[in-house]
Formats: C-alpha cells, sequence, structure tokens
C-alpha cells in the first residue's frame, strides 16, 4: 500500500501526478486554509506533507501526529515549522531553496527601483486623471546609480541581489551573522562588511534579505528607522516580523525615512491598514518568487524531498539532519 500524505494547498497538477505515483494523495485543489484543528484532523493517518507557509507545524500538532515522518515546504524561509518540535517527534523537514535565488532577486530590484523612483505613487496619480501637464518637480525620487546599497542578510538571494548593482556602478554594503568569505564579497559586486549601525547610518537603499528567527524579530525598529538617511528608501522581501511595521508606517508618515517597498508584512495575509493610507510605500502581496518556472521549481523541489524521504532516502534539503543520522 502507498503511504499516505495531504497536500495543504491548491499546487500544479502535474504535481499532484507525480505525487500520486507514489501516494495515496489527498489534495486541497479548492485552496482552503486550514485552522489549527481542520489541520490535525486531514494529517491523521497520514506520513508525509506538502505544504506551503500558511501551515504552522508546532508541538502541540506533532503530538497529535504519531504516523507523520516529512513535512516538505514549498518555500525557502520555514519559520512556521519548529524544526525543534519535528526532531524530538522523530519527523523530518525540507524546505526549497536554491530554485528561487535569481527570480527572488530580479523582484528585489524591480521594488527597489519602483521605490525609490516612486512608479507605483505616480502611476496611481496619473489614473486618478491627475496629470494635465509636466512640471520640474513632478514625482522627484532617489537616484539608484551611484549610490550606496546596504543589503541585511546576505546569503544566497543577498548576494544575487549584490551582484546586479554592478550595472548601476553602486557601492555595496552588507551586513550578516558572518562575514563572507573574499571570493564571495568579491562575486556580490565587492561588498563590504559592516556593523548594522553603520550600514543604517550610511546606505542610500536598504534591502532586508533575512531570515526570520526569535533573534531577527524587529530588526528594523523605531531606532533604526531613526538612524537611516531622511532621503533613503527600505525594501523589506524576507519575511514579515523582521520589521517592525506600526515604527514603519511613524516613520513614513514622519518622513524619517522618504519610502518603503513591503512584499512581505507582520500578520500576512492581514496586514496593517494604515499602509493604505501612505503614498510613499509600495505593497506586494508576497511574490518575489512568483515566476512560473521558479514556482513550478519550488514544486518540483518539495515534490523531490518527500517521494525521497518516504522512499527511505535523504531528501536532498532536509533541514533537520539529526532525524536522519537517528535512523542510521
Amino acid at each position: 500500500m502507498k503511504p499516505a500524505i495531504l497536500v495543504t494547498r491548491a499546487v500544479f497538477p502535474e504535481i499532484l501526478q507525480l505525487l500520486a505515483q507514489h501516494f495515496e494523495v489527498e489534495s486541497n485543489q479548492d485552496d482552503v486554509i486550514f485552522s489549527p484543528q481542520e489541520l490535525a484532523a486531514k494529517l491523521q493517518g497520514k506520513q508525509g506533507v506538502f505544504t506551503t507557509a500558511s501551515a504552522r507545524f508546532n508541538s502541540d500538532l506533532l503530538r497529535q501526529l504519531p504516523e507523520l515522518k516529512m513535512i516538505a515546504q514549498m518555500a525557502v524561509g520555514y519559520d512556521n515549522i519548529d524544526v525543534a518540535a519535528c526532531s524530538a517527534h522523530a519527523v523530518m523537514a525540507s524546505n526549497t531553496p536554491d530554485v528561487l535565488n535569481e527570480t527572488t532577486a530580479d523582484f528585489g530590484w524591480a521594488l527597489l527601483m519602483a521605490t525609490a523612483r516612486r512608479i507605483t505613487e505616480s502611476e496611481h496619480w496619473l489614473r486618478a486623471g491627475h496629470w494635465h501637464k509636466w512640471s520640474y518637480n513632478g514625482f522627484l525620487g532617489a537616484d539608484i546609480h551611484g549610490s550606496t546599497l546596504g543589503v541585511i542578510g546576505m546569503g544566497r538571494i543577498g548576494q544575487a541581489i549584490a551582484r546586479r548593482s554592478m550595472g548601476f556602478n553602486m557601492r555595496v554594503i552588507y551586513h550578516n551573522r558572518s562575514r563572507l568569505n573574499a571570493e564571495q564579497e568579491a562575486y556580490a559586486n565587492n561588498a563590504s562588511y559592516v556593523s548594522k549601525e553603520d550600514l543604517l547610518r550610511s546606505a542610500d537603499h536598504v534591502v532586508l534579505v533575512l531570515p526570520y528567527s526569535t533573534a531577527s524579530h524587529h530588526t528594523i525598529g523605531a531606532a533604526e528607522l531613526a538612524a537611516m538617511k531622511p532621503t533613503a528608501t527600505l525594501v523589506n522581501l524576507a519575511r514579515g516580523g523582521i520589521v517592525d511595521d506600526a515604527a514603519l508606517i511613524a516613520a513614513l508618515r514622519a518622513k524619517t525615512i522618504a519610502a518603503a517597498g513591503l512584499d512581505v508584512f507582520e500578520n500576512e495575509p492581514k496586514f496593517h491598514p494604515d499602509f493604505l493610507g501612505l503614498n510613499n510605500v509600495v505593497l506586494t502581496p508576497h511574490i518575489a518568487s512568483a515566476s512560473e518556472a521558479t514556482r513550478r521549481a519550488m514544486a518540483g523541489c518539495a515534490a523531490a524531498n518527500l517521494i525521497a524521504a518516504l522512499s527511505g532516502q535523504r531528501p536532498p534539503n532536509l533541514l533537520n539532519q539529526d532525524v536522519w543520522k537517528s535512523k542510521g
């Protein structure tokens, strides 16, 4: 008998067809967001789950699922999964790194440029019928070429963002938990390692690409925003919670910084409604990896992890190696 799995959200039909070759699949093509109670009920008797970041896996849930062996997440971030709790319950967990690096970096630049050059603000103004003449000071924004780019979180995506700055003749500074080696810094447009304080004080454009954790919660709050240049922009395409959204709203209102571009929010898909009353913020609904090719690659990667795990093989992107070692 094939192992039973749950697919928690709608996914490409061919991925379901692939999974059905290996498993008894319960899918959710209606794309319902399960409550914790519904998720626990749906996972009864399941050995695996193909999931997204909308489902949370913690000790309370895992102790109700004695048959669960594998959580395969279709995302690179996994702050919704308590990996330590998974290990305690002998459940493997995986994510989908690397396949979305370049697409996410592309989008980071789209968001940076839209923010610095006030693209969405000016488009809304045009669509509202306000454009009647050219003016010398209409929608003056910030230059990107020749400016200083500050990247907080210089992993693979951060390095890809920094590499793209070469075409804009930018100086790149970064802050990270640990310094990159010389080869990596050279690859990232000769990026210079600085303290977070120096980065915030010096950068014209700050891009956040660090993973969310309790340690990175509100990495950017009122004090950090006050340390930035009043002409600076802030882009967050990492995770909600890295920025204190209420503090950012206050800073944007007060023009403490010039503008922000946000693809992620605290408590998404709900978000602070006061963002909607601001002209100097670009808002997108967590779509940094949303090219068709990349989303298909992410789904395929998650499926491969799940197939490997429930076939007795080590998943390529296993997060908790201790569970696999304990099997040996």
